[in-house]
């Protein structure tokens, strides 16, 4: 089975891209929904995490993910502490469902993440997806997603690789500046090159 990455800076719509694969029958494995299983309640890396960042637990001992979010983006020793946690529980996880896909006859999968490229992912993986979105689009959709103000939404995009150092290990580049039609089209032909 042939893996490809699906990756882009947040705001540029790679959700987006990765709902449109699905819908053409493309199994896509989200990291981020990964992420969130490995840290539910009874889980190791939630305690691990609520050890290592105290007052990131709301009431009820769920991970409080705003708060947990402000204390790492802040500080990049932060974000590396919490990496150590939670990725070899993801890699772990996503390997398992890769390996359920490929024994269930799939010949083709996408595994969207953010931080592929920042973390050696791409070099074992058959291509890389990147979606692109200029700094302006990405600032009003994190507005209007996710109510930050524009001085948080910058200091996020700040936080990351930036774009351009993605698309340097692209095999596939999808830009996302204009309507979801015309994302729709690239999408299209994106599975059409997938599948050949």
């Amino acid at each position: 089975m042939r893996v490809y990455g699906l990756t882009g800076n947040i705001g540029s719509g790679k959700s987006t891209v990765a709902r449109m694969l699905k819908a053409r029958g493309v199994p896509v494995i989200d990291a981020d929904q990964v992420a969130r299983e490995v840290v539910q309640p009874g889980r190791p890396a939630l305690e691990e995490i609520a050890q290592r960042f105290p007052g990131v637990l709301q009431p009820d001992g769920t991970l409080d993910r705003k708060a947990l979010g402000d204390r790492i983006f802040a500080d990049a020793r932060e974000r590396e502490a919490l990496n150590r946690i939670v990725h070899p529980r993801i890699a772990e996880e996503v390997s398992a469902r890769l390996g359920a896909l490929a024994g269930a006859g799939h010949r083709t999968a996408v595994y969207e993440a953010a931080l592929i490229v920042e973390n050696g992912l791409h070099e074992g993986l058959d291509g890389l997806i990147v979606v692109l979105a200029p700094p302006e689009v990405q600032i009003d959709r994190l507005r209007r997603r996710d109510g930050m103000s524009e001085e948080e939404a910058r200091a996020r995009i700040a936080a990351q690789l930036p774009a351009a150092e993605k698309v340097q290990h692209a095999r596939f580049v999808l830009e996302n500046s204009g309507s979801e039609a015309d994302l729709e089209a690239q999408v299209e032909r994106l599975v059409k090159q997938l599948e050949a």
